[in-house]
């Protein structure tokens, strides 16, 4: 079923806006300082590409320089990819065959807002907590 939604899904919607997330990564490694958020919108990319059967989780370990760039990406480029998401989500929900896509689009919105911290893990993945030392 997750690969039937997901051919569904590229070709609705899925390819546009992994465009849109691969022309913002293009942009961020063209400014030398933004790489980081170039990669995250590459990482975004490949998950607008292919989403059923993948999940979003925060890194519990993730510092102030995570929560800094997010804070810059979703001034500059995550408002709009997050705008985009919502769009789409509503279009696809007019249509009863639309509405686990649309949801798959609202999922999204997190991670285009905030994608710095955030890891993208397959939806069966068991997940271990972090390992802590102690002297």
């Amino acid at each position: 079923m997750k690969t039937i939604l997901n051919i569904i899904w590229l070709v609705l919607c899925g390819f546009w806006m992994a465009v849109g997330y691969v022309l913002a990564g293009i942009v961020c490694c063209i400014l030398i300082i933004t790489i980081p958020f170039g990669i995250a919108s590459f990482r975004i990319a490949n998950y607008a590409l292919w989403p059923f059967g993948r999940t979003v989780v925060r890194d519990p370990r993730a510092g102030a320089a995570s929560t800094i760039g997010n804070i810059i990406w979703l001034i500059f480029a995550g408002i709009w990819l997050a705008i985009g998401h919502v769009v789409t989500g509503i279009a696809l929900c007019i249509t009863i065959i639309g509405i686990p896509l649309g949801i798959a689009s609202f999922k999204m919105v997190p991670v285009s807002l905030l994608p710095l911290g955030a890891q993208i893990i397959p939806s069966d993945a068991r997940l271990e907590p972090p390992v802590r030392r102690t002297l």
